[in-house]
Formats: C-alpha cells, sequence, structure tokens
C-alpha cells in the first residue's frame, strides 16, 4: 500500500520540472493524479521541453493512473474546469499541489505592466482559486491537503548597502512572498475542518528546463542544484502527515526532510538519501 493509495491528487505545472516529479511519485505512491500545465504535448511550449503528454505516459507506463488537463490557472473558468474533470474522473480530490509559476527576470524600470500581472496571476491568484474550488468538497469531507510550491526568493536581500545588483527576481520573490503569507493564512482559517495547507521550497536551486533557461544553473548536473526527487519526497511528506503535524508549515524540502531523518545530510550538496525508491516517505 502507498502513502496515498486510494487519494485523487490534482497537481498543476505537471508538464517539467518540479512539478512533474511530484505528480510522478504521488502517482508511484497510489493516488490517481490530475496533471495540469499549459503544455500538452512536446513542443507545444517554443522554449521549455517537457509536456503532459510526457508525464502521464510515464506514470502510465509504471502502472499508475494518470490525467492530463490543459489549463491556464491565472483564469477563473480554467481554474473551475480543472476541478470539474479532475471530479468527473476520479471523484473526490484529496490533494492539491499549486506549482505552476512564471517569472519573468528583468529589473523592474523595464518591467512590462503585463507582464507583472500575468505572473501575479498565475503565481498568486491561480493558487487562491483552485484552493476556493477545491476546498468545499475537503471541508464537507473533513480531510485534505494543500501544497505551495514556493521559492528561497520569497525572502528578500534585507536592508543595503548592497555589493552587487539584483539579477532581476524583485517580481518572482513577491509572488512567492504573498504565497507563503496567504499559505498560513488559509491554513488557520481551515485549522478544524482537519485540512493542512502548507507551502514547501527547495533548499537549493533544482535543475529544471526552466531554471536551466534563467540560467539560475548550468545543467541538470549543476553540483550547486538540488535533485527534483527532494522537492517530490517533501510534497509527499506534506500530502500525507496528519494535519496537526504539518498545519501552516512553510518549509525547505531538505529541511522538513531532515526532521523526519529521510535525508542524512541536509546540506544541498551530494546529498545522501536513506534508501531508495519513494517507500522512504
Amino acid at each position: 500500500m502507498g502513502k496515498l493509495e486510494g487519494r485523487v491528487a490534482i497537481v498543476t505545472g505537471a508538464s517539467r520540472g518540479i512539478g512533474e516529479e511530484i505528480a510522478k511519485l504521488f502517482a508511484l505512491e497510489g493516488a490517481k493524479v490530475v496533471c495540469a500545465a499549459r503544455t500538452l504535448n512536446e513542443g507545444d511550449h517554443r522554449l521549455l521541453q517537457g509536456s503532459l503528454a510526457s508525464t502521464v505516459a510515464q506514470i502510465t507506463q509504471a502502472g499508475g493512473q494518470a490525467l492530463a488537463v490543459t489549463v491556464d490557472v491565472s483564469e477563473e473558468g480554467e481554474c473551475q474546469k480543472l476541478v470539474k474533470a479532475a471530479q468527473d474522473a476520479y471523484g473526490a480530490i484529496d490533494i492539491l499541489v499549486n506549482d505552476a509559476a512564471l517569472s519573468y527576470y528583468m529589473p523592474i524600470v523595464d518591467y512590462d505592466v503585463k507582464r507583472w500581472v500575468k505572473a501575479f496571476a498565475v503565481n498568486v491568484h491561480g493558487p487562491f482559486m483552485m484552493s476556493k474550488f477545491v476546498l468545499p468538497g475537503m471541508i464537507e469531507r473533513r480531510c485534505g491537503a494543500i501544497v505551495n510550491i514556493s521559492s528561497g526568493s520569497a525572502i528578500g536581500p534585507g536592508r543595503g548597502p548592497y555589493k552587487e545588483r539584483s539579477r532581476g527576481a524583485t517580481m518572482y520573490g513577491s509572488t512567492k512572498a504573498a504565497l507563503e503569507r496567504f499559505t498560513q493564512g488559509l491554513a488557520q482559517e481551515v485549522a478544524d475542518c482537519n485540512i493542512s495547507v502548507t507551502a514547501l521550497s527547495p533548499s537549493h536551486v533544482v535543475p529544471t528546463p526552466g531554471t536551466m533557461y534563467h540560467k539560475l544553473v548550468t545543467g541538470i548536473e549543476d553540483p550547486r542544484g538540488e535533485p527534483p526527487i527532494l522537492m517530490a519526497r517533501a510534497a509527499l511528506l506534506l500530502a500525507s502527515e496528519p494535519p496537526e503535524k504539518i498545519n501552516g508549515r512553510v518549509t525547505y524540502s531538505q529541511q522538513i526532510l531532515g526532521e523526519y531523518g529521510l535525508i542524512e545530510h541536509p546540506t544541498g550538496r551530494g546529498v545522501s538519501t536513506k534508501g531508495s525508491g519513494c517507500s522512504q516517505i
């Protein structure tokens, strides 16, 4: 029996990177996974590799159950469509992982207003709308888990003087700071409903098509990077632990895995995991 046997999970941003890894691990642990993103087929995104079709194919080939749903989480109607598709396919939703994100790295003085608004719509309004639409069922059944994927950039650079100029991550950090505040506010609102709401950031930059495109890492094998499986294992932990243990947590992947004894050296470099596979969480 997997840790998520019989549960239904929605994972946004599941076409590549962290979202893809979470979707695959959740399915391996027995969940029926609704994989959501804008990119359905390989090549649909002109800049980044990865697709929903690829994620779902990997899950089904491994014996899991998954459904691909294209969605733009910045639109209310699209979020409603996604929740309905998940319910029609698999029934009541037990887990929501808000991983979909959008970023443009540039100084504020150069920022296009439409891009700024769109990024907030995806990174903040999307998790709000998705949470709003899955919560009625969770509240009625008095169970559920919402995991919001954040970033270390939510913590600002502090006060000056500054030795070097920012890389232009002010917008992305602002959205993630808002997401973390939303996480704890919502966690408090549903605390008496046996529902957990948490936020999870990688301890170090995770090599993905997106982080490679923005030159945050040099490649998949960048030794400074954190393997995406650590984020997936930490998300699995937050999605499966009793709410009274983790509700309202805003944490980092290696921090919480280390607390539970699931990694030996929570340093970010050369991390040695205990055992193999997802049975460790």
